[in-house]
């Protein structure tokens, strides 16, 4: 396990007695108190997740507008200081790259927030795309990046600052953010990994463990607690929120993903990709994401095979029982011709084909 990178916050899982995990090459905690629990906690009250393994970039100077339009599907000129914006970095061919959250911290200034496992190839990627000089770091190590999601999220980091937090909308942010009993200010952005409310917070490294156990001082009255990474994929499936390398992939595009709307083929700047991507919006995919409900007894698992009529359809992406509907169900992709919803398919588990149904995506929604 010495191989393994950990975060600034790994004493504090020992404390609250983490079981940890090789995820992506960082030793990461997969659960404290049960993945079903900790599901219940951010959906009814308030979970408190490390997710310092993500990578941070910066890019900035006075090409970097211009350089994101050529590597980004979404209209990175629609950002304006103190918004964010879901997007994807794509192959000539469509495929992903990595699909990412760009952060306008300010004119020419950028942070874009990549998945852990893909830190290194993004930013070889945009350095390699880079031929206007933009300036482009990655400062990954400088961030620890808590998540605070579920209802009460909210109450439980406002008791902790004098910012307006309630003035947050989705996909946008305040810096600085200063927290009482923390050195260092912080960037708070209403965003997360959940579908629930909340938020993800990035803070200089040397002040993650206080800000940790500040917000779990903070949430005491409320039952805040730590969830693990076995929660956090439970809680994005239901929601159906991608996770790289089985929604998306290199040999998956965000349009066969369900995912058109982060896509924007009518933006002025050419980007990478676009040619392909444009074809399947406009002309239909041949692969589409949807999602099965078991009517067999069995779970759909990553990777499983689906048939329909014996013939092979697709694959399962992500499959689990839902902690929340008390149902097996999964997401897959199939050809598009067996896409329509109450379309019968079948899953191969282990030596059985099992039936299930196309079935209606997100499994869950939280009530606004």
């Amino acid at each position: 396990m010495s191989d393994l990178k950990r975060t600034p916050l790994f004493p504090e899982y020992e404390k609250l007695g983490g079981k940890t995990v090789d995820f992506g090459g960082w030793d990461l905690p997969v659960q404290f108190n049960g993945i079903k629990h900790e599901h219940e906690v951010t959906r009814t009250k308030a979970g408190l997740f490390d997710v310092s393994h993500m990578g941070e970039i910066v890019v900035k100077g006075p090409e970097s507008l211009p350089f994101l339009q050529k590597v980004m599907t979404n209209d990175i000129s629609k950002l304006t200081p103190k918004r964010a914006q879901y997007t994807f970095m794509c192959y000539e061919d469509g495929g992903t790259v990595d699909d990412l959250i760009v952060y306008m911290l300010d004119e020419d200034f950028y942070l874009l927030v990549v998945n852990a496992a893909n830190t290194e190839k993004d930013f070889e990627w945009l350095n390699k795309q880079n031929n206007n000089g933009a300036e482009i770091k990655n400062v990954s190590s400088d961030y620890v990046q808590l998540a605070l999601q579920g209802p009460d999220a909210e109450a439980v980091l406002q008791k902790l600052t004098d910012t307006d937090l309630s003035g947050i909308k989705f996909f946008r942010f305040e810096n600085p953010v200063a927290f009482s009993g923390v050195e260092k200010d912080a960037i708070v952005s209403r965003t997360g990994y959940t579908g629930e409310d909340g938020f993800e917070i990035y803070i200089d490294a040397g002040s993650g463990r206080d800000l940790w156990n500040q917000i779990f001082e903070a949430g005491k009255d409320f039952g805040v607690e730590p969830i693990g990474l076995g929660a956090r994929d439970t809680l994005r499936f239901e929601a159906k929120l991608a996770l790289y390398g089985q929604e998306l992939s290199k040999d998956i595009t965000p349009v066969e993903a369900g995912m058109k709307f982060a896509v924007k083929i009518n933006k002025d700047s050419d980007f990478i990709g676009k040619a392909k991507l444009a074809e399947q919006i406009e002309n239909g995919a041949d692969r589409k994401l949807v999602g099965i409900e078991m009517i067999d007894k069995g779970i759909p698992r990553t990777g499983y095979q689906v048939y329909k009529d014996e013939k092979e359809a697709g694959f399962v992406t992500s499959g689990t029982q839902s902690p929340t509907l008390q149902k097996n169900v999964g997401l897959a992709l199939v050809k598009t011709e067996f896409a329509e919803l109450g379309t019968e398919l079948e899953v191969q588990v282990r030596k059985r084909k099992l039936k299930a149904e196309v079935v209606k995506t997100p499994f869950y929604k939280r009530d606004k």
